[in-house]
This record gives C-alpha cells, sequence and structure tokens, in this order.
C-alpha cells in the first residue's frame, strides 16, 4: 500500500523512476535511490487499480510489480516490505517486525489433485538474513500469503500446520516471481494485527497502522547495511 511505502521512500530520499516501456498500462511504480551508504535501491510498489481507485493490494498485482522491478533493475535481492498479521498464540504484538525465514507458502490456495497440491502452497525458500535480523532486533518466521484480510475458519489448520508466524496478502507471490528469475527473497513486515484477537482485523489494521509503518521503515534502516554484509549466494547480478 502506499501508506506503507511512503514512510521508507521519504526516509530513503527515493525518486520516482519511469518504469520500462513495455509495462505499459500497469499500475506498478519505480522510486529509486542509486547511493544509500553505498547501496542501490530500487522500491516498486503495486500501484494504485485504475477502475476502483484503491491501492492494489494481494498476490496477483505483487507478481506484476515484482516483474516490473526484477527485469528494470536486476536486483541481487528482493525484499517484500509492508505489515502483516501475527498471533497472539506465538508472542506477536502490534509493531513487532518480522524477517522470513526459512519459507514462504500460501495458506488459501487449495487445490487437492497431485503434484498441484504442492504448486498450491508453494512452500518457496528465504534468504537467509538471519544475522541482520538478530542485529536489528527483529523477529524470524515462516510467511503465510492469502488474497483474504482475515483469516477463514477453512484456512486455519493450514496456517497452523506450516508453523506460519506471519500472515500477509503479497510476500509468497513476489517470492514465486524472484525464484524463477534466481534472486534471493526475503520480507519484512511489521504486525498491524492480531489475527486471533476478538477485534476484527480490518479495526485493528486501521487503528495500527500508522505504528508498523513506522517500526517498519526504522527497521528496513537499520537491516540494509547489515544485509549488504552478507554472502546470499544465488544473485542475478
Amino acid at each position: 500500500m502506499a501508506a506503507e511505502a511512503a514512510p521508507v521512500i521519504e526516509a530513503l530520499d527515493a525518486r520516482e523512476v519511469d518504469r520500462p516501456e513495455w509495462a505499459g498500462p500497469l499500475p506498478a511504480r519505480l522510486f529509486h535511490q542509486p547511493d544509500h551508504d553505498g547501496l542501490d535501491i530500487m522500491i516498486g510498489t503495486n500501484g494504485t487499480d485504475p477502475v476502483t481507485g484503491v491501492d492494489c493490494i494481494g498476490g496477483h498485482a505483487a507478481v506484476l510489480a515484482t516483474l516490473v522491478l526484477l527485469r528494470a533493475h536486476e536486483p541481487d535481492l528482493v525484499l517484500s516490505a509492508g505489515t502483516a498479521g501475527g498471533w497472539s498464540r506465538n508472542g506477536a504484538e502490534i509493531g513487532d517486525v518480522y524477517v522470513a525465514w526459512d519459507r514462504f507458502v500460501h495458506h488459501d490456495r487449495r487445490i487437492d489433485i497431485p503434484g498441484f497440491d504442492s504448486f498450491g502452497i508453494g512452500d518457496h525458500p528465504a534468504a537467509d538474513i538471519r544475522e541482520a535480523a538478530f542485529a536489528s532486533g527483529c523477529r524470524l518466521g515462516t510467511v503465510t500469503t492469502g488474497e483474504s484480510l482475515d483469516e477463514a475458519e477453512v484456512d486455519r489448520d493450514r496456517i497452523i500446520a506450516s508453523g506460519a508466524e506471519v500472515k500477509d496478502m503479497e510476500a509468497a507471490a513476489v517470492a514465486w516471481v524472484a525464484r524463477i528469475h534466481g534472486v534471493p527473497v526475503s520480507a519484512v513486515k511489521a504486525v498491524t494485527d492480531l489475527v486471533d484477537s476478538p477485534v476484527a482485523t480490518e479495526t485493528q489494521f486501521v487503528a495500527n497502522l500508522e505504528t508498523a509503518t513506522t517500526e517498519l521503515t526504522a527497521k528496513l534502516l537499520e537491516l540494509l547495511p547489515r544485509i549488504a554484509t552478507l554472502d546470499l549466494g544465488g544473485s542475478s547480478s
């Protein structure tokens, strides 16, 4: 969402740049900071839906935005940064920032046909940036992705079985595209809502978005220079 990205873009003093010509009418937007403490950073956002006028959230838009970014910038690492839900049962609190480890999965792609069931779950590996995460005071956990804001009863058992610590709407889709391109991928997610709270997810999200984005921005600024010192392997450039 624009509200999630804006503080990061401002903190990095990134400037919007033109997308590749082939991207045509795709809503993805790109912001570039060519030298932040020696790092060349490209930020991609999903953009705005031309029909409804709201932020393009969810996996479909994330796939398109990630593809545009990968082809425009050829990064060494992709980070899916944003907000997510956590669970009180796992000790999560509002504003906690998680780094993905050790994988990304989907919880709502139910395809009960041999082979397709595995494709539906996804199970994409996360880059090992644990050292940077520990040094920055972040928590670690598997990220599970779905196309709905809330947690449906039908998905609850699958989420528990996966051992996921945070739930979002984009990260596993981003990981899939990055994996196809051979680029390491991780995620940095700040908790806006506790999924197992009696308070409605949408109510928590609105109330806590500013707190979560503030924490997200602060942790990203700590993480980036530390990640730059790591040997990630599998780089495309």
